[in-house]
């Protein structure tokens, strides 16, 4: 049996979701240590965005990084274990000032590429939603349609819509971009009175388990910012 757990791109990249938390009284020092050695690491692969937590978290930091295929992934880590600048100025350190370490293995989902702000200098917002069991042959559609809706009321930018094969299933991860918190706060109250986003809301949500939203913030070295 596929170990897929729904529709995907029909190509064998992934993405792996890492996400850090880091002590309290370390961010400022994790954070600078990133972004000076962070070339060290992209030497190896593609980096898509690394954030740190602002609002519905704290001291996290979450970054996703592109393979295009399990081996790709397994070359790499393997590459980085032998890499002595990376290990050495980066890893050695850093180490003691995380907490915990989360990965998920995720794709976008069929109907989504991945997309890139229309400037710098604005927010993401990461919305983390628990679909109930059986994948998007039961709600895809249904959650399209809500996506879609918050799309077409034109105050925000989707990033992508990633959906977990490796984590907790049924999981799916949407990045949006908004110029600020404000402009965000504006256009989800103007949405809420959408009639279009509230009936395709009302559909999806039947197969809603529990959401989660963080607003993040990109870290200078993002590709994403």
């Amino acid at each position: 049996a596929p170990l897929a757990t729904g529709p995907r791109q029909n190509n064998s990249i992934f993405y792996e979701i890492r996400t850090y938390d880091i002590k309290p009284s370390k961010m400022k020092e994790f954070v600078e240590m990133f972004n000076k050695y962070l070339h060290l690491r992209t030497a190896h692969s593609e980096l898509v965005g690394l954030w740190s937590a602002e609002l519905g978290a704290m001291n996290k930091v979450v970054h996703i990084w592109k393979y295009d295929n399990f081996a790709h992934r397994t070359a790499v880590r393997h590459a980085l274990a032998n890499d002595k600048d990376w290990q050495g100025k980066f890893i050695s350190p850093a180490l003691p000032l995380i907490e915990k370490q989360h990965n998920e293995v995720a794709y976008l989902v069929p109907w989504c590429q991945l997309g890139k702000p229309p400037k710098e200098g604005g927010v993401y917002e990461w919305v983390t939603f628990q679909m109930k069991p059986g994948g998007p042959a039961l709600w895809g559609e249904a959650f399209r349609a809500a996506i879609n809706a918050h799309i077409n009321t034109g105050y925000t930018k989707l990033i992508g819509v990633f959906h977990t094969e490796y984590g907790l299933l049924n999981t799916v991860h949407v990045i949006w971009w908004n110029e600020s918190p404000d402009h965000r706060a504006a256009g989800r109250h103007r949405a809420h009175e959408d009639a279009r986003v509230v009936a395709a809301v009302r559909d999806s949500v039947r197969f809603l388990e529990s959401q989660q939203n963080t607003l993040l913030i990109p870290l200078q070295c993002s590709p994403l910012k």
